[in-house]
């Protein structure tokens, strides 16, 4: 507990607002893709598309370290089999740290999977992966993402669907020492994404288009090597879930659950990571 209480402080020194507005424009920059992501309504939406010359992709203006970060997505309809569309954080380096929401497509009238990780000083492999409980090719929805320095929660229309707690007194590297950027892409993946590979992209459905908007970022903005942010802005430092919340994501995993590495006992023969065997909340 001091020890968080000490990096609070040492955080909140600077009292730098840090919060994103929501406008594209502003926020974000186009870095790949040949002109297939688009700005459009004034910097409100924000479209990437995908065909088979090139997918494409966004990042963020500034970096941050903890945060909630916020993204409305409505995901491309019909036969999407083979592709993915992300939206993550993550900083540069064989080392870096990154939190992902990754969408991967599915053959007409299946559904979409949502491929979550967490990497921590260049390692990764901890896969879970849920079903939705709505089509989210017909409205957008928000997807976010509340990492402070106990834990990382990922969150469905404000319903946590998965905890990613700091476990480094047992030894689980933890993301808390990198700046990461806000990314988001659409690419072919179809030598994994669907069925493990065994669905490629039909090509005679593209483009295939994903669309953003809303995205904010209440967080502390990293500046020449240091964060800095305000503590009117640092609500979610200390955040983790009530019974509520709790029971909302037992309620996910119970239901809508469909892969997680701390099962998958034929990966690890050896015996499961540590993270493994600590509460999920």
């Amino acid at each position: 507990m001091a020890k968080l209480s000490l990096i609070r402080a040492s955080f909140m020194a600077a009292m730098v607002v840090a919060s994103a507005s929501a406008n594209f424009v502003s926020d974000v920059e186009i870095t790949w893709g040949d002109g297939r992501g688009k700005m459009l309504d004034n910097g409100e939406l924000l479209q990437l598309t995908l065909d088979r010359a090139s997918g494409s992709g966004f990042q963020s203006k500034q970096a941050y370290l903890f945060g909630r970060f916020d993204m409305k997505m409505k995901l491309g309809p019909g036969n999407s089999a083979g592709t993915v569309t992300t939206y993550y954080l993550s900083s540069q380096g064989p080392a870096h740290d990154e939190i992902d929401f990754e969408f991967l497509g599915n053959v007409s009238g299946e559904p979409y999977v949502l491929h979550t990780n967490v990497f921590a000083q260049g390692k990764g492999d901890r896969e879970q992966q849920f079903y939705l409980w709505f089509d989210p090719t017909l409205a957008f929805h928000t997807y976010s993402v509340l990492w402070n320095p106990r834990q990382i929660v990922f969150y469905v229309d404000g319903t946590p669907v998965r905890v990613f707690r700091n476990s480094e007194g047992a030894g689980v590297a933890y993301p808390k020492n990198q700046a990461m950027r806000v990314y988001a892409s659409l690419w072919d993946a179809d030598d994994w994404a669907t069925r493990g590979g065994l669905v490629k992209t039909d090509w005679s459905q593209a483009p295939f288009v994903a669309s953003y908007r809303g995205f904010v970022a209440d967080a502390c903005v990293a500046a020449g090597g240091r964060p800095s942010c305000s503590a009117s802005k640092a609500s979610w430092w200390d955040q983790r879930l009530d019974s509520n919340g709790a029971r909302k994501l037992k309620w996910v995993r119970d239901n809508y659950m469909v892969y997680d590495y701390c099962r998958d006992a034929k990966r690890f023969p050896g015996g499961f990571p540590p993270e493994c065997s600590l509460p999920h909340d």
